[in-house]
């Protein structure tokens, strides 16, 4: 997992063509201008997914993990928390669907607190909650999330 400003991009370019891509999309764009929807960026290799949401309680949250695409989130505006956890440290909660490229999970990992104008990396490996509400607090979040083939 990865949690950086826009600002700090370059220094991810030994990530691979694709990260190098998706993060100059972001950096390129007025991410809080995009509509709402999947943007294709390079096919189905990478495509961004920009959302309008409110942020919710933790314990709504449901840890997630993908195997096909990397997750790149970025906060245009307002402000979530993030949940990060190693896979092996949770349990599993529905098997892995090819399908829709997901397993979800349960335990317990760690929060950071996600700005706008930060992003998050989360890796095959990394499972991840996303949408938390600060403090408790839900709150309006402009997010644009690209997926980056593995």
């Amino acid at each position: 997992m990865i949690l950086d400003t826009l600002d700090n991009a370059a220094r991810y370019s030994g990530l691979g063509e694709r990260i190098v891509a998706a993060l100059k999309y972001l950096r390129e764009n007025d991410c809080t201008k995009l509509p709402v929807g999947k943007i294709p960026i390079q096919g189905e290799q990478i495509y961004a997914l920009v959302q309008d949401n409110t942020t919710k309680t933790r314990d709504q949250g449901v840890w997630e993990a993908h195997r096909k695409y990397i997750d790149v989130q970025f906060v245009a505006a307002g402000v979530e928390e993030m949940g990060y956890a190693n896979i092996r440290t949770l349990t599993v909660k529905k098997p892995y669907d090819e399908q829709v490229d997901y397993a979800l999970f349960e335990g317990s990992g760690s929060f950071v607190r996600v700005p706008a104008g930060s992003f998050t990396i989360f890796f095959p490996e990394d499972g991840h909650i996303p949408g938390s509400a600060v403090d408790g607090q839900p709150a309006a979040v402009r997010k644009v999330v690209v997926k980056v083939a593995v």
